[in-house]
């Protein structure tokens, strides 16, 4: 039976419209914005009613104001970059990105070892280490703002109780970061957790019994059995993890908020379009990040085809 070529095409065309609506046009008009001096002024006309008298009646006539948008090339970009308010965040952002993702991994990896063994009600640990990720950001987000607070939080509780002087967690220039970066790694470990022990799952256990045959120990058959070849999974779900704990912004702004020691590139850029009302600065900002994490990306694949490859 002859079927038409273009049927494929048909069916995946909901998805290629969605993407277009959803991705591609947002994606290319906030680039063009950066470029432009778009901001919340001139972005629209505005009316204005200025009123007169005629006839000892007082009326009213219509004014525009143009929008007065211009096209300003890579100013944007050189305001950006030499900006110190950027380095300080994109600092900021590196710091929180890398702590985030190692200690994901690390305690992921940790776990994913313990539960991988046969041991007693595995099943029920796993639903347990599953809790973070399941419940909804906010929720997650306001408990623990509230285990952060300076007054009745459940951390000062016990700082008093150990006659140590309370912490003003979500508004103190070093802590209030350590307090956005705890709550991101209880929410983040249990998705390295099950990724992690999926690879483990599919390293065969000959390899295990060959190896103790050969007598190496645990930690020999970690260093030259597991890691190896659990090193695929590792580097795709870490790439994954980098890419969202850079551009994680739900976190930082529902604890801090408007604190700017936790400020991270993509909070910067929420700040600028929506409360500053500078839209093209915004742009520029995810322009930036989206450079960032392309050159990232790029590199990172590289590395992840090489260990493929071994």
């Amino acid at each position: 039976m002859k079927t038409n070529k273009f049927i494929p095409y048909f069916f995946i065309l909901p998805s290629i419209i969605a993407m277009l609506l959803l991705v591609f046009i947002p994606l290319f008009i906030g680039i063009g914005y950066s470029f432009t001096n778009i901001n919340q002024n001139n972005s629209t006309k505005i009316e204005y009613k200025i009123p007169y008298e005629e006839n000892g009646e007082i009326k009213f006539k219509i004014e525009e104001k143009p929008t007065n948008l211009k096209f300003v090339g890579l100013e944007n970009y050189k305001k950006t970059l030499s900006n110190p308010s950027f380095w300080q965040v994109f600092k900021q952002t590196i710091i929180w990105t890398f702590t985030n993702v190692l200690f994901h991994f690390l305690i992921g990896l940790g776990l994913a070892l313990l539960i991988n063994k046969p041991i007693k009600y595995r099943g029920i640990y796993r639903i347990f280490l599953l809790i973070p990720w399941a419940l909804p950001t906010y929720i997650a987000a306001f408990s623990w703002r509230w285990l952060f607070n300076a007054d009745y939080g459940f951390f000062n509780q016990l700082l008093i109780r150990l006659n140590i002087e309370p912490i003003s967690w979500l508004s103190h220039p070093q802590w209030s970061m350590f307090a956005v970066i705890v709550t991101n790694i209880w929410l983040g470990f249990p998705f390295m957790m099950v990724t992690l022990l999926g690879g483990l799952q599919n390293i065969p256990e000959e390899l295990y019994e060959a190896a103790t045959v050969d007598g190496a120990n645990r930690w020999q058959k970690f260093i030259n059995v597991t890691m190896p070849l659990l090193m695929p999974v590792a580097l795709t779900t870490t790439l994954l993890g980098a890419i969202w704990t850079f551009n994680m912004f739900n976190i930082i702004y529902l604890i801090t908020q408007d604190n700017p020691h936790t400020d991270i590139l993509a909070t910067f850029s929420f700040k600028e379009f929506f409360v500053k009302g500078e839209y093209a600065l915004a742009s520029t900002y995810a322009v930036i990040i989206l450079i960032i994490l392309s050159i990232f990306s790029f590199f990172y694949l590289k590395i992840l085809r090489k260990s493929e490859n071994i």
